[in-house]
């Protein structure tokens, strides 16, 4: 990490400068983004017509119940 004045820190920014340099990421978080793990039970039929879709968009099962749920929760920041 380089030390550098906000003033020059702010001229590269809004140049389009790669400033990542003289931030330390080591200790970064995303709020919101704590992991929880559960279990939950489906029934045959759901697994493989999950899997089926999952396939098709070329993701894996939790992926595709990941951006469903948030879907349905109003997250907006889906993809598929």
């Amino acid at each position: 990490m380089k030390p550098i004045k906000a003033s020059e820190l702010d001229k590269k920014f809004d140049n389009g400068e790669d400033v990542l340099e003289y931030f330390d990421t080591t200790k970064l978080t995303r709020p919101n983004e704590v992991m929880k793990r559960i279990n939950v039970d489906f029934p045959l039929w759901m697994l493989k017509g999950l899997d089926k879709k999952a396939k098709h968009l070329g993701v894996n099962r939790q992926s595709i119940l990941k951006i469903w749920v948030a879907e349905k929760l109003g997250d907006g920041n889906s993809a598929i």
